[in-house]
Parts: C-alpha cells; structure tokens; sequence
C-alpha cells in the first residue's frame, strides 16, 4: 500500500538503474556534483540534471574543435574553466535551436533553455565554491527571462459535464468504432477523470494507486506525492459512486497480467495504467468536449483547485490538499480567482441608471 507498494519499490529501482547509466556517461567532476545532491533532491530531478549535463558536453564535442569527437568522460574541469561566458552563450543558441543533421536535432523555448541552464549554473556553481575553479563564467550569462502566465486554464461546470458526458454518453464527433472501443473502458475513464476532478490529485499519484489504496469506510485514498512522502486525501459520495461501480464492475472482469494483479487502474494490455495513457485519454475527450481550452491532467488539478478555493477561502487549505510544500505555489489559483472578480466587476455597475437623459 501507498509507497510501500511494488509499483513504487519498482519504480524507484529503475530510476535508481537509469540514472547510474547517465552518471557513467558524465566525468567524475560532474559525477561528484551530482552526488552532492543527492541527500536533498528527488531522484528523477537528478535524472534531468544528469541528462542536462550529458547535453553541455555532447555540445562542446559537435561545436568546439578542440573536443571534436572528444570521449565525455575524460573531460577535465581545466577543460570548461578555459571556458568563457560567449562559449555558454553559445550553447544557449544551441540550445534554442538546433538543426544540424550529424547532431541532436532539437527547439526549446525561453522556459525549456531555463531549466535545462540551471544544470549547468548549479555545476559551474559548485566547482567555484569548492575552489576547483577560480572564475565562474556563468555570472555573466544573462538567463532567459520567462514570465509566469497569468491565465491559469481550467474549466467551468458545464465544460465539466460535458467532458464527463462524452465518457459516458459518447459524442456526435465519434464515429461508430470510437465508441464501440470507448465503451470497453467508460467505467475506467469515467472514474479517472471523476477522481482527478474530485480530489486535483496529480496524474502521476492516480496511476500508482493500487486497490488497496481506496477506503470507502471513511472515503479515502492513500497516494504517494511527488516527493515520495504518503499522504491520505479525503474524497466525496460522487466520486465514491464512480469508483466503486469500476471496482464493482469493470476492474473485477479484468485478468491482470502476472506483477500487475493490484493495481487500480488498467490498460486494455491488463496492465497497470501508464502515466502517458491517462494523459492521451484526458486529451481525447478533452478534444472532444472543451475544443476550445486545451485541457490537460494539470489542467483538471487546477480546476479542483480553483473551485475549492472558491467554496471555502481558504489558500492554505487549498495548498495542504493539493500536496503543495509551499503555499506561494498555490497562490496561481488565488489570482485565477481575483480574475474572475474582476470579469464580475464588468456588469456589477449599470451606467444608464447613473446617467438618464433629461425628459
């Protein structure tokens, strides 16, 4: 149950695989950042910084003639203190875009180059503070700046129903085999979409949940957050109904492939159900209902959000539900809020009624 399950020990143990085979890829200084890490960071973050640093010196061997073909583990950290901030700046054009065929071929935006530079600043960082170096050419690299957007996305209540009809009722836009096929799953997807709407639990906590997660003494589930730590979250009658007709019906027709047997959710392959393929089914119906919002996993945790701060007030509530460390992450869904205020304000006053013309 929750972290203790196998799907986490599995889990946690090809993370723990895929990122030893990244770090045999890296030179032993950028090996020794990363594990400097280690006590205080999750295991796929330090996936992400490895890869990240894997790009920098995959650039410095297609880019820079004097590491042409160059073997990455022997590079040196006199090697990047020669270095100066025009060569990063050229890797963050590289990174932006990048079509030459012999290479990685690929086009980041100004969020995306961010991310993948922090890597970078957070080793050069650490080779400065050790002494390993004695000037940090990132100091003079100007960071992308990436604005947050405002307009958080999220649905309204009747953009609700119809996303949770066209599970259960099917859609104009589907043709006679997209429903036949849709019908194999309605009860799955409709209890999915019903659970993430009714408790803005992350996509990721809604695939890791075995059957023995579910209480409906008290309606309850035990998740696993993304952090790794437990938690339990609370959920209502409507999504209990949901669950338990899928449990009841659906899932207990279901012959699990061996290793997959308690598992809640599952794919027509009798598997567990993957992170991608919630996604793919949010998307589908998503499509099909809401055309003009694009809605996603994400999307239906900020609708939970929004709605509950609605009905009660309550940020720091709103934060200990959706499983946010820190309360100024919640704070998206305090603005979407005032926004809507705001969009009242526009009919609040009558002008006419200020401003009759003489008789």
């Amino acid at each position: 149950m929750g972290k203790d399950s196998q799907y986490y020990k599995e889990k946690k143990r090809n993370q723990t695989l895929r990122l030893r085979e990244l770090l045999n890829e890296l030179p032993d200084f950028a090996k020794e950042y990363i594990y400097s890490k280690e006590l205080r960071t999750q295991t796929s973050t330090l996936i992400s910084y490895s890869y990240d640093l894997l790009t920098f010196f995959r650039f410095l061997t297609y880019k820079n003639p004097l590491y042409k073909d160059f073997d990455i583990r022997k590079f040196l950290i006199e090697d990047i203190s020669h270095l100066s901030s025009e060569d990063i700046i050229e890797y963050q054009r590289y990174l932006e875009l990048n079509t030459d065929p012999d290479t990685e071929l690929h086009e980041n935006g100004k969020r995306a180059i961010a991310r993948k530079m922090s890597a970078l600043r957070g080793l050069y960082q650490h080779l400065y503070i050790h002494e390993y170096i004695e000037k940090n050419p990132m100091l003079l690299v100007p960071m992308p700046i990436v604005k947050k957007d405002k307009n958080i996305i999220r649905m309204n209540s009747n953009e609700i129903n119809e996303l949770l009809n066209a599970i259960e009722y099917g859609n104009e836009q589907m043709s006679e085999r997209q429903k036949k096929y849709c019908e194999k799953t309605k009860a799955r997807d409709l209890a999915i979409l019903t659970l993430m709407l009714g408790t803005g639990i992350r996509v990721s906590e809604c695939a890791g949940l075995d059957e023995t997660d579910v209480d409906f003494v008290d309606n309850s589930l035990t998740i696993v957050r993304k952090g790794g730590g437990q938690d339990v979250i609370y959920f209502g009658d409507e999504v209990a109904d949901v669950l338990l007709n899928y449990i009841e019906g659906e899932r207990k027709r279901i012959l699990a492939v061996s290793g997959h047997e308690k598992a809640l959710f599952y794919s027509l392959q009798n598997k567990r159900i993957s992170v991608d393929a919630i996604e793919n089914l949010v998307k589908k119906y998503a499509k099909m209902a809401v055309p003009n919002k694009k809605i996603t996993p994400h999307k239906l945790r900020s609708t939970y959000g929004t709605a509950l701060y609605r009905e009660t007030g309550d940020i720091r509530l709103v934060a200990d539900v959706l499983g946010h460390e820190n309360v100024n992450t919640t704070i998206a869904y305090y603005a979407a809020i005032e926004d809507e205020h705001k969009r009242q304000a526009a009919d609040a006053v009558s002008i006419r009624k200020y401003n009759q013309s003489p008789e």
